[in-house]
């Protein structure tokens, strides 16, 4: 594996640098989401898995006492994917295969599917379906997100996260984005295969929707722009968002977030100056989920300031 994304890093080094002279717009190209990058340069988001970025997370996250105690029972999971330079991503996680119990951060789901349907014409586009998909991301509204359900299902929403084309559902992974009951009362249930969650999730897979989009591979460019959209200048300012309205309140960020009791979840992509281009995920099971997600923001950029500059 190793010699292999050598291998890889080293064609779209060669690539990058045959492209930038014949072609100097497409280093502007690199300066906007999504990226246009071909298909064959976009390496699988697990083969990027960088030791050092891994050695440094881990060492990071191990220091708060907190933290690593959760994360040794299970109730802890963060990816972070480093896109400053996307021809050479670089991915880490903490328990990345620990599905968790994610509240609203799975109606990315939602947006998926529903994107895919419009797509495909099997669901028309209106005014209607726009703005609740905007007030599902934006607002996290629950009653928006059942009425995106309803009008497709739950059993086809969990088809396309299961599809190939994305494998945002893998069994044989640990699982991943799950929707499986409105954000309703009434209703269906239908959990996961593997851990019986109604609306779950894993970092990896999270991180890999992420990834996707910043590539402009969910669905299409057209919809991956649309669903970026969607997911920037969200309206709730709690979390993650709590701390990078602070530390780089002039970054862009694309982001999903969910609360229920004692389960915390965050997600975001963040494009910002120089070094702060970058996909970052929490799943907490604690009381004090909200707060040690803002603090993992800070925790995250020292982390990726400290390798810009090695």
């Amino acid at each position: 594996m190793f010699l292999i994304s050598k291998f890889l890093a080293l064609s779209i080094s060669m690539w990058l640098l045959s492209t930038v002279q014949s072609n100097p717009s497409f280093k502007t190209e690199l300066d906007s989401l999504p990226y246009s990058i071909p298909d064959d340069k976009i390496v699988p988001l697990r083969s990027l898995l960088d030791q050092d970025l891994q050695n440094r997370l881990e060492k990071r996250l191990n220091k708060n006492k907190t933290w690593k105690k959760l994360i040794k029972k299970g109730f802890m999971a963060v990816g972070v994917v480093d896109l400053s330079n996307p021809l050479h991503a670089k991915f880490a996680r903490v328990n990345g295969d620990e599905m968790m119990y994610a509240a609203s951060l799975p109606k990315l789901a939602i947006l998926l599917a529903i994107s895919q349907s419009l797509e495909d014409s099997t669901l028309i586009e209106t005014e209607e379906i726009r703005e609740d998909m905007r007030q599902m991301i934006s607002r996290s509204d629950n009653e928006a997100a059942t009425r995106l359900i309803d009008w497709i299902g739950l059993p086809k929403i969990n088809e396309v996260l299961k599809d190939p084309k994305y494998e945002l559902y893998d069994e044989d992974s640990g699982g991943g984005l799950w929707l499986g009951k409105r954000y309703a009362r009434k209703g269906s249930r239908i959990g996961d295969p593997i851990n019986n969650i109604s609306h779950g999730a894993t970092v990896t897979q999270v991180c890999r929707f992420y990834y996707l989009l910043a590539m402009g591979k969910l669905v299409n460019r057209h919809r991956s722009e649309q669903m970026l959209e969607y997911l920037a200048d969200p309206e709730l300012h709690h979390k993650f968002v709590n701390s990078l309205d602070k530390l780089v309140p002039e970054a862009k960020i694309y982001r999903k977030s969910g609360t229920w009791s004692i389960y915390h979840s965050d997600s975001a992509l963040v494009w910002g100056p120089k070094w702060r281009r970058y996909i970052v995920v929490g799943l907490i099971e604690s009381q004090q989920g909200e707060q040690i997600l803002r603090d993992l923001i800070p925790a995250v950029e020292e982390i990726l300031h400290s390798r810009s500059k090695s």
